[in-house]
This record gives structure tokens, sequence and C-alpha cells, in this order.
């Protein structure tokens, strides 16, 4: 009966073993899956904005959105760069004071000026950690 016990240590430990290195792929697949989030949120939001030009509150509440996700990817973020980078780029859609149909298109210039490298900054900060 004591053999059963001992032949079981070492596949409990093979277990424990496995189960840590699959904790640490499913982080770094979280980890990706967060940075290809990030920047596909950016795309998102240009690409609503895009559309919406003629609508003052529309891009308002469109940029609104996006801030909003991207500030709940970074409280969710493995990755304190990226959270980091993610609060820094979703407090620059919420800095746009939209009040007219120039503001809007005002905004809508500078995403399309700004939002590549706000992208690029995204995935730089996967790339950090």
């Amino acid at each position: 009966m004591r053999l059963l016990p001992l032949a079981a240590v070492p596949l409990t430990l093979v277990l424990l073993t496995g189960c840590g290195e699959l904790n640490e792929i499913t982080g770094a697949i979280d980890k990706t899956q967060q940075c290809i989030q990030a920047a596909g949120i950016v795309t998102e939001t240009v690409q609503k904005v895009t559309g919406l030009a003629s609508d003052p509150q529309a891009v308002e509440t469109a940029l609104a959105d996006g801030a909003n996700k991207l500030e709940n990817l970074a409280n969710d973020a493995a990755n304190t760069t990226l959270a980091e980078a993610a609060n820094d780029v979703a407090a620059k859609l919420n800095s746009f004071d939209i009040q007219d149909a120039n503001d809007a298109v005002d905004a809508l210039q500078k995403l399309a000026a700004d939002s590549v490298q706000w992208a690029e900054t995204l995935t730089s900060a996967c790339a950090g950690e």
C-alpha cells in the first residue's frame, strides 16, 4: 500500500510542472491578444469617426467609446507597459472637445495623423515587457 502514494508523487510533480508551464503559455497568449485588441481599438475608433464626421455628437460618442475600451483593456492588461500606453491613448481620445462640425473635422484630421503612431506605441509597449 505504501508504494502507491510514493508512485503518485512523481506524477503529481509532473502535473504541477505542466500546469505552471501551461499558465505561462496562457499568460503569453493573453498578452498577445491584448496587444492585438489595443491596436484594433484605435483602428476601429478611427473607422467609426471617419463615417461620422458630419455628426459632431456621434464623433464625441465614438471617441469616448474608444477611450473606454482602451481604459478597460488597460485595467485588465497583464502587461504594465501596455496598460500605461493604453491609458495614455485613451486620455488623448478623451481630450477632444467636439462642439460643432468644424471640431469634428479637426478631430478626424488629428486622428488620421496620430492614430498610426498610437497603434505603434501600443504595439511597441507589448514588445517592451
